[in-house]
């Protein structure tokens, strides 16, 4: 079965050569894109969508998320708009409730997540364990995120438990809990932070991961500057995230990581990816990460949206490109690359057709998963020029036609 999506206004393919294409179409057939260029020159296909003069995006790529996780933490939110500083504790609220709902409880509230965040364009995610914090809850975790989410990221050093010893917790994490665990996840991660993981605990955790086959990411620089990202780029993560925090040696780390890479053409050794979550950065009313200072350096961006329920508990991919045109100085091209090529870098799916079993993401090109955002807007421009008012009008997710609300 194949479609053809014709009288396209825009098409930003967010490819190698970052081309914008203007009266442009682009054919689908089963999972993958398999054409693409002027309507005026598509082939035929089984059915034909015409896109009405509107842009067409690739679907966003939300590299870190927290689905999967019941209760609410309204209460703390209030407080921290009411002057309240934000330290990582609040995370224990989350996993008491987290630990004391039910398999198929936990499966629904994550499902009812995803299906938000695909009705608004997001068509790969990411999401992590992180409020079991223990060996049962972690492994529940990693299971149901299998189950939901594109990608699975173990996050058993999220916080030391009420009670625990920090250095019993993390041998924990690094043995018996990493074992548990290990066969639904494709990625590792440690909150490197005050309050949470210090230098030397965080960096026994990521070697263990490594060790044990799991792709590394690391939470780091949210709350003031510290090891985090230095920490990220010596063990080769794939993205140290936050970085609201950073130091001129951090930016000079995170960009000398990318020397072997070849930005035009997307080959050559991939370094650590900076992944800015401004909506976090707002509900935190902690400084925006310098993402502007970040691109001007050579540094990779990403942006995703954080979602969880303590301090950033939206799935809005375009909430977040929005922000980073507005506050964080942008160009509408640089914040869209950054929510789906750059997410895709940050995962590791950027390229190639047949990655463990997968399709490439973030971009629009021939034999690329065929995931696509069609805006209700002649341009993507639209989604910075007109802030909060709701652009997705329709959504293809490997190929499939998704529901929008």
């Amino acid at each position: 079965m194949s479609t053809l999506i014709t009288n396209i206004a825009e098409l930003m393919t967010q490819d190698a050569e970052h081309r914008v294409l203007r009266d442009a179409a682009v054919v689908i057939e089963g999972e993958r894109i398999s054409w693409l260029g002027p309507a005026a020159e598509a082939p035929a296909a089984d059915e034909r969508v015409d896109a009405g003069g509107r842009a067409l995006l690739p679907g966003w790529v939300d590299s870190h998320t927290h689905l999967i996780f019941a209760g609410d933490r309204t209460a703390e939110f209030e407080a921290r708009m009411a002057g309240e500083t934000y330290s990582a504790g609040g995370i224990a609220v989350t996993t008491d409730a987290t630990r004391s709902t039910s398999d198929f409880d936990l499966t629904r509230l994550a499902m009812g997540r995803v299906a938000e965040a695909v009705s608004q364009g997001t068509t790969y995610l990411e999401t992590k364990t992180g409020y079991g914090l223990d060996v049962e809850n972690e492994a529940r975790s990693a299971r149901i995120a299998s189950t939901v989410a594109d990608e699975v990221t173990y996050l058993g050093a999220h916080l030391v438990p009420a009670g625990m010893d920090a250095e019993e917790y993390t041998e924990l994490v690094c043995g018996p809990m990493l074992t548990a665990v290990r066969p639904y996840a494709r990625w590792a991660d440690v909150f490197c932070e005050q309050g949470a993981f210090n230098e030397d605990q965080s960096r026994r955790v990521l070697l263990a991961c490594k060790a044990a086959g799991l792709g590394l990411r690391v939470h780091g620089n949210q709350l003031g500057e510290g090891p985090g990202v230095r920490l990220a780029v010596e063990v080769g993560a794939a993205s140290v995230d936050h970085v609201n925090y950073l130091s001129a040696g951090d930016v000079d780390a995170l960009a000398g990581s990318w020397a072997g890479w070849d930005a035009a053409g997307g080959s050559g050794t991939r370094g650590t990816v900076a992944t800015c979550l401004p909506a976090c950065d707002l509900s935190t009313r902690q400084p925006l990460a310098p993402g502007r200072e970040l691109l001007d350096a050579g540094v990779q961006l990403a942006l995703a949206s954080n979602c969880n329920p303590g301090t950033s508990y939206t799935s809005s991919m375009a909430f977040c490109v929005t922000t980073a045109v507005l506050q964080m100085r942008l160009s509408v091209h640089e914040a869209v690359r950054a929510a789906t090529y750059g997410g895709a870098l940050a995962l590791r799916r950027e390229s190639g057709n047949d990655v463990d079993g997968g399709r490439a993401v973030g971009s629009i090109a021939v034999g690329h998963r065929a995931d696509l955002h069609l805006l209700n807007a002649p341009s993507a421009t639209h989604l910075a020029y007109r802030p909060g008012i709701p652009l997705t009008h329709a959504v293809w997710r490997a190929g499939v036609a998704q529901p929008v609300r």
